[in-house]
């Protein structure tokens, strides 16, 4: 029975190693999308074993924030471990549809604000890797994206940010913008089972660029649970488990940056980057 080994680790825009398995802090300040606020203690304490657990590659927001704004994300990364680990990557998000506080806005939002924004939150000169956000919800198709580009490859230039990103893009997006200035990663919504993002995962293979899904486990079908279910009482491990060793199984581009406000389900994340599964298991599972 043959196994699908992954690689433990990829080097972002060329020069950056981070382990495939990252962390997602929006969950740290809230529950859910601008929930309900977190206790910060517990916040920091999730981040602190995130670090002792091994993982170098954090991504956020300066907009991460609890509803009522009183607990932030960036607040709580530089409480807890600044300064910073000389290996810990740390990424984060603007985006023009972004207003005060994280409102969804038309796309007028001062990005250099929002990068000065992120730099003062996490107490940073220089942030590892910024993703322009586009659209509100849904993938903005047959936008431009130029002049948004643009204006982060100026900040990449004068050296405030080390290397650039998309989110919530096509192909289009993605070939726009590498005329502009070198893309590092991109981060779509993204489900195995769907697949909906096929073509962008394939153009990122090609050209080396880390594909880092956001909500990638998603999904609710019968077969599919059982299936995960099953594959994971073979391994002794939890079907979160499996689903996050699939994603890294997927392709050698993929990142994951499960996030959480538990301890105990941060663990139980990082678990997934000593599984390896076997071909059959994988073909199980759809692929």
């Amino acid at each position: 029975m043959s196994a699908r080994p992954f690689s433990s680790r990829f080097l972002l825009g060329g020069d950056l190693p981070v382990k495939r398995i990252g962390f997602g802090a929006l969950q740290v300040s809230s529950h859910g999308w601008q929930g309900p606020p977190r206790d910060p203690h517990a916040g920091r304490t999730v981040l602190r074993r995130a670090i002792e657990l091994g993982v170098d590659h954090i991504d956020t927001a300066d907009y991460y924030r609890s509803g009522d704004e009183s607990v932030a994300a960036n607040d709580l990364i530089r409480q807890a471990l600044s300064p910073y680990p000389p290996e810990l990557a740390i990424a984060v998000k603007v985006s023009p549809a972004f207003g005060p506080g994280g409102v969804w806005e038309t796309p007028d939002g001062d990005l250099r604000s929002q990068v000065r924004a992120n730099l003062r939150s996490l107490g940073v000169d220089r942030l590892d890797l910024v993703y322009l956000r586009a659209g509100t919800t849904s993938v903005p198709h047959g936008q431009s994206l130029a002049a948004e580009f643009e204006v982060l490859a100026e900040l990449r230039e004068a050296g405030l940010i080390r290397h650039l990103g998309l989110s919530n893009i096509d192909v289009g997006h993605l070939t726009e913008a590498r005329a502009i200035a070198p893309v590092a990663a991109v981060q779509n919504h993204f489900q195995v089972i769907e697949r909906s993002e096929d073509a962008v995962l394939a153009a990122c293979e090609q050209a080396d660029i880390a594909f880092v899904p956001f909500f990638p486990l998603g999904g609710h079908r019968t077969d599919h649970t059982a299936a995960l279910a099953d594959i994971a009482d073979r391994h002794g491990a939890t079907p979160t488990q499996i689903g996050l060793a699939r994603l890294l199984a997927l392709s050698p581009v993929t990142l994951a940056i499960p996030g959480t406000g538990s301890v105990a389900h941060l663990e139980e994340n990082m678990g997934a980057a000593s599984i390896v599964l076997t071909d059959e298991e994988l073909a199980e599972l759809g692929r």
